[in-house]
């Protein structure tokens, strides 16, 4: 991958586990805190596609925790858990490989920077947090008021720093995302962490690895 002058990083599912909340909670929450966390992601998800295309834009954080009031009435999940649960989603654990690769990535001088539907504060926490102090910027998609993948999302970095579609990186776990930022023009590349099936979305991604270390090996 040639002429890359910044590599752009998704942040949920991507940078930090999104389960990892959840899974904090899973002696109160039983076998069942799996199956919990992922509809609740889900949900959370279709809530931004949803809300983008009514033209209702609710910021990152309300609909993780409009989503979060669904997914535990489905699974019966005591309501007294809601703001431990919120509370650890704003300290999601990065994956295990994450703070090394970036360190390595910045010793080379590009330009680094996450790109999320989360807010601003949201992202600035879970940085600092986790000691993860490499990025350039850290952009919200509260810039422009409408979800990933809406294409001016992606415009954002690219106007920041007055560069090419072409000389991006683009890095996220989620495959809707991948399709979005790689339709747009971005040198999308797919961190299968779970191994699992691409989506049909007239995209293929030219890269695919199962964790950011094997970013080194195409940048």
């Amino acid at each position: 991958m040639k002429n890359i002058k910044a590599i752009i990083f998704d942040a949920y599912g991507t940078l930090f586990d999104v389960n990892s909340a959840a899974e904090k909670c899973k002696d109160k929450i039983g076998s069942k805190w799996e199956s919990f966390s992922n509809y609740w992601r889900t949900t959370q998800l279709e809530y931004t596609w949803l809300r983008s295309l009514m033209k209702r834009h609710k910021d990152f954080w309300k609909i993780t925790e409009d989503s979060l009031d669904k997914s535990m009435k489905v699974f019966n999940i005591n309501p007294n858990m809601k703001s431990e649960l919120l509370d650890l989603y704003k300290i999601l654990s990065p994956y295990p490989e994450v703070k090394g690769t970036l360190q390595l990535l910045k010793e080379k001088n590009y330009k680094l920077s996450i790109l999320s539907n989360g807010t601003p504060s949201l992202l600035n926490e879970l940085v600092s947090s986790n000691n993860l102090k490499v990025f350039d910027d850290i952009f919200s998609v509260e810039e422009v008021g409408v979800f990933k993948p809406d294409s001016k999302v992606y415009d954002i970095p690219v106007k920041k720093y007055k560069i090419e579609k072409h000389e991006v990186a683009f890095l996220s776990a989620n495959t809707w995302d991948v399709s979005g930022g790689g339709n747009y023009g971005f040198n999308a590349i797919w961190v299968n962490r779970n191994n699992i099936i691409f989506d049909n979305l007239d995209y293929s991604p030219k890269n695919q690895i199962n964790n950011l270390k094997h970013l080194l090996d195409i940048i």
